[in-house]
Parts: structure tokens; sequence; C-alpha cells
């Protein structure tokens, strides 16, 4: 465990040197979180306490969701696409003949990646958007470290996903294709857009059901104390039975991938 443990810090710390980037990304997101809080205004004006939100909770949703934007790699930004690049050429085999296990070490290497995003792109944002905005910011130290929890649960799921898209390079010509689909499905079905709340009837349980949510929905309504008690349990076990399920599916095709890059190596 000491190795990726290394290999979590040497994460965080190859970000941290891309400064120019952490910026401009700061900027990014808080330019981005103005344009959707202005339209949220607008939209509860319209509809107030839409999606059970009153307009202090949709104001603190957009700006958790511009905090977690690069940290989940929601549109792009994670390892999925230098690992997408080394299955492609052929670097992989050198990868799965290493002493260490494919997937933990590209974990490791995510989980640095975003927690840093997250501190580096994310407390500035929501800070410059609690300023100019009310938001319903909890006061229980208990809140938020469940927050946290339920945070890097989805942290797990969106690699998890991601890990299962990059693999599918094995079989395909390019994964950048598969990569988009995955972008556009997490920027839809994570509620990135729009709460998942929103969502009307049949689409709204099964985008909610779906892993993605797990990565902005869910923690979001544990930050606005949505969830509370065993219902609290729950969405933290609906959480990690995505991440086992995915990570379990990811091992297995990893298997099946490090058994054709045997046969064809041999």
């Amino acid at each position: 465990m000491r190795l990726y443990a290394v290999v979590t810090l040497g994460g965080f710390r190859r970000y941290a040197t891309y400064r120019m980037a952490t910026f401009a990304g700061v900027f990014t997101n808080t330019v981005f979180g103005f344009i959707l809080a202005y339209a949220y205004t607008a939209l509860w004006d319209e509809r107030p306490r839409l999606g059970g939100y009153d307009l202090p909770q949709a104001m603190t949703y957009v700006w958790l969701g511009q905090a977690l934007l690069a940290a989940c790699a929601t549109i792009g930004g994670g390892f999925e696409d230098e690992l997408i690049e080394r299955i492609r050429t052929g670097d992989i085999a050198v990868d799965l003949y290493r002493p260490a296990d494919l997937q933990l070490w590209w974990l490791a290497a995510d989980l640095g990646r975003a927690v840093f995003q997250l501190l580096g792109r994310g407390v500035v944002p929501m800070a410059i958007g609690a300023f100019a905005f009310e938001l319903a910011l909890p006061r229980d130290p208990l809140v938020w470290l469940a927050f946290l929890g339920a945070v890097l649960l989805g942290l797990v799921v969106s690699f998890a996903i991601r890990f299962l898209i990059a693999l599918s390079a094995f079989w395909l010509m390019d994964g950048a294709g598969a990569a988009q689909m995955g972008m556009l499905a997490a920027t839809f079905f994570s509620g990135m857009l729009l709460p998942l709340n929103v969502f009307p009837g049949a689409l709204g349980e099964l985008a909610r059901a779906l892993p993605w949510s797990s990565m902005l929905q869910i923690p979001a309504d544990v930050l606005l104390g949505k969830h509370t008690g065993w219902d609290l349990a729950g969405v933290f076990a609906f959480q990690a039975g995505w991440a086992v399920a995915l990570l379990g599916a990811g091992r297995a095709l990893q298997s099946v991938a490090t058994r054709r890059v045997v046969v064809q190596g041999g």
C-alpha cells in the first residue's frame, strides 16, 4: 500500500506544477459559475422550489458543481486519455508486466489528481460564489464530514467509469469516441447541467439510479442536508455499491486484456 500512497502523492504533485493551467481553470470555473448562477436565478424566479431546492440551495448546487467539475473529470482532464494512448501505442504491455496492479496504480494517481483539482480549482470558485451569492452552507461539521465521504466515493465511481472506458481501447481502433460518449453521459447524468431532482418522471428515476449521480447529485444533497440518518447510510451504500461493481467490472476487463496482450506477445 505504501507504493500506491507514493503514487497518489505523485499525482498530486504532478498537477500542482501546472500553475498557469490551474489559474486558467479557476478563472474558467468562476466565469461559468456566474453564468449558471444567473441562469438558475432566472429559472428559480419562475419556478420557486424547483426540484425541492430554494434559491440559496440552488446557488450552492451551482458552485459545488464548479468545485467538483475538474476533480471528477466530468468533461475530461483525467487519466483516461493517457491510458488510451498507452494502449494504442502498445506501451501498456510494459505496465502490465510491472509488479504493480494496473487498476490500483491508476486509481491512486487519479485520486492524487482529484484532490489537487478539488483544492486548487474548487475552493476558490466556491469561495467567490459564497461571496457573490447567498449559499446554503451547513454549520454542522458532521455534515461537512459526511459530504467529504460522499465526494470521496463519487471520485472512486468516476474513476471506475473512466477506467472501463479507457480499457475499451483494447478492442477499438481508437478510444477517443468512447471517451467523448463518456463525457456526454457524465455531464448529463451527474446533474452538472441541472439537478437530477428536476428531471421528470421515469427519466429522473433512471438518472438518479445510474452511477453518475454519485459524482455531483448525491454529494450536493448530502451537503444540503437532504440525507440524514439511515437515509444517509443508504446513499453511501448506493455509492459504494456502484464503486465495487464498476471496479470489479474493470478488474475483469483488465484480466481479459492482460491475457490478450500475453497471447499476442507470445
